[in-house]
């Protein structure tokens, strides 16, 4: 009988500076590119680091020996990348500057040697974090935000009774709301110079004014013209967003991969993009 395959994770965290400053680029130029991220001091982050390994399960029950996991994480990554100026510590950062989306796949290129690896996670905080998974320069990268909002789960051509047959409270008819929280992924390839996939700044911009600022403080059923015949569940609100989203990623030349809405701490949903 085959051993079952299982994807283990391991968690680390180390606390970094950085610049993004490119040589090649003037003053003016990496300002106008980099805006406060071009401060000739850097900036640092605490990063949290997850460790993704795929392997079968052994006869004592593991994957692999996560002490021996967590020496190898320590050795390779966290020794040399806690309290440093990430620019000067590696030299694949002078070639590509450090760039969330960057230090995860140089990671994955520092551990996959040790590691049966199928994805470095990296948050640079919690709204932001990437994801490589070992295909060439291809990452992703995921923009956390929230939204307040109410609606009500009723179908219009239903009775009362018949609604609350199928969406028990969620159909009362003043509604209830909720705080949302809406995690975007996009995918691209990762620039050579500036490590980046795309102009943060400009995707989020996008994301507050297609979705937060149309979608904060409503009541989704009424105020959205979309949902007056279509029930706002979880799924369809990540749809929407999916929906309105897609084509203006599009223009930032990179491809929307998919969108998380978490609707309370028990419930959530996920869509993704048809090229995911």
């Amino acid at each position: 009988m085959p051993r079952q395959k299982c994807i283990i994770n391991r968690r680390a965290e180390f606390s970094a500076s950085h610049r993004y400053w490119l040589t090649s680029f003037s003053d003016t130029a990496n300002r106008e590119k980099f805006g406060l991220c071009a401060n000739p001091m850097g900036h640092g982050h605490n990063y949290v680091l997850l460790v993704s390994m795929q392997g079968e399960i052994a006869d004592n029950g593991m994957v692999l020996n996560l002490s021996e996991v967590k020496h190898i994480i320590a050795r390779e990554v966290i020794s040399q990348l806690n309290f440093s100026f990430l620019n000067h510590v590696w030299h694949e950062f002078s070639q590509t500057l450090p760039t969330t989306e960057n230090i995860a796949r140089v990671i994955w290129h520092r551990l996959s040697p040790y590691l049966p690896l199928v994805n470095i996670r990296l948050f640079e905080h919690p709204k932001l974090w990437a994801d490589y998974r070992g295909i060439n320069m291809q990452a992703n990268l995921t923009v956390s935000s929230h939204f307040a909002a109410a609606h009500r789960l009723a179908l219009p051509h239903l009775s009362l009774s018949e609604n609350t047959a199928i969406y028990g409270k969620c159909a009362r008819p003043n509604g209830h709301g909720h705080n949302y929280l809406v995690d975007i992924t996009v995918s691209g390839e990762i620039d050579p110079q500036t490590g980046m996939i795309v102009d943060l700044g400009k995707l989020q911009e996008l994301i507050d004014d297609m979705v937060l600022q149309p979608m904060d403080h409503t009541f989704l059923n009424y105020d959205l013209p979309y949902f007056k015949d279509v029930v706002p569940t979880a799924e369809n609100i990540a749809a929407y967003i999916l929906q309105i989203l897609e084509p203006a990623v599009q223009t930032l030349g990179v491809r929307l991969f998919s969108v998380k809405l978490t609707e309370s701490p028990n419930n959530s949903c996920e869509v993704f993009a048809e090229a995911a």
